[in-house]
């Protein structure tokens, strides 16, 4: 359920299906004018040019409460929540194989021919893409001693807080776990020791926490993951002003962008999904200050880069928590989200 800030136009194009080659999980359908097209052109929907925008009632999937264990069939945002420790701030997720089947190498996979990867990796700076590959400075040692590589890898996370730093690799079904437990043995770039998890094709940088220690058991986490996209990044908290506008800004606030910081509500986690041509913000159910939020780059200071030439017309809905965007810039884009300069996270005042 989404309600338009303004106007808004979107593309007809037709969705397509592609094919993970074999072993690389489930097929996803990706539509032509980005992975999150075909989840969000249905909601920027048009309203009247006057006055407040009206609340247009569209049905969102009800999430699950908690996630209790570690489920290869959801999307990575949320297949990764039992393995997120609970002491976690935040959580960045790039899914490798959503990003193949976007750039046009959807069977692209540790023996695909050098040439080949050579330009998928060329490309991947230049999307939304959260990560370059956790094992890229590595990835030669690793082809030539032990048969694996960056390109054997589905989809990773990491997370950081006040305990410390992790990550977890999912590798394809079809890569043979023998070889990983020899990469990490030896002791290879970050998988020095790491865990192997042989079942769910898995590499964790510790063990994994119990579930009502994980993020899982957190529904309101849950309830900011499971969209489909290139990348998912996840905090718990609000921005400080300084962070997202600069040093000294608020002090030179007008009274008008002034009183809009007064009056926002408390923000205590908050997603955002990043696709090729979209950009779904989730901000936890029943926001009366979401129109307020999506408002607030057009009152506020620029941010650097400029937060309304990277993401535009943004649109939303109070009652899921939801606002959405026109993804104008996608690595700036992941550049704004990594650094914290997302006007719509802001602390209140």
């Amino acid at each position: 359920m989404i309600a338009t800030h303004e106007r808004a136009s979107t593309s007809s194009s037709a969705p397509v299906r592609l094919s993970r080659p074999e072993g690389h999980g489930k097929i996803r359908r990706v539509s032509r004018v980005g992975s999150l097209g075909a989840a969000l052109v249905g909601v920027l929907l048009l309203t009247g040019c006057s006055g407040d925008p009206k609340v247009v009632h569209q049905v969102v999937p009800t999430p699950e409460a908690v996630v209790t264990d570690y489920d290869a069939s959801k999307e990575p945002s949320a297949a990764v929540l039992a393995l997120v420790p609970a002491a976690a701030t935040t959580l960045e997720v790039t899914d490798f194989d959503q990003l193949r089947l976007v750039l046009g190498f959807s069977t692209l996979d540790g023996a695909t021919p050098g040439p080949e990867r050579d330009r998928f990796w060329e490309k991947v700076p230049h999307t939304a893409a959260l990560s370059e590959g956790l094992l890229r400075p590595a990835d030669q040692r690793l082809r030539n001693q032990f048969g694996i590589s960056q390109d054997d890898v589905s989809w990773e996370a990491s997370w950081s807080g006040e305990s410390g730093k992790g990550w977890v690799l999912a590798f394809h079904d079809k890569v043979p776990m023998p070889a990983i437990h020899r990469a990490v043995e030896a002791g290879v770039g970050p998988l020095a020791g790491a865990v192997v998890d042989d079942t769910r094709h898995l590499v964790t940088s510790a063990a994994p926490p119990e579930a009502a220690d994980s993020w899982g058991a957190d529904p309101a986490l849950v309830a900011l993951t499971g969209t489909e996209a290139v990348s998912t990044y996840v905090e718990r908290g609000c921005t400080p002003f300084d962070t997202v506008f600069g040093a000294g800004m608020e002090k030179q606030l007008a009274a008008a962008p002034a009183a809009a910081l007064h009056g926002l509500d408390e923000l205590d986690a908050w997603s955002v999904a990043l696709g090729t041509e979209l950009v779904t913000v989730q901000l936890g159910e029943k926001r009366g200050d979401a129109f307020d939020r999506v408002r607030l780059a057009d009152v506020m200071p620029p941010t650097d880069p400029d937060f309304g030439l990277v993401m535009s017309r943004g649109v939303a809905d109070p009652a899921s928590g939801r606002l959405g965007y026109v993804l104008n810039d996608p690595a700036t884009a992941a550049r704004l989200t990594r650094e914290g300069h997302l006007p719509f996270t802001v602390c209140p005042s």
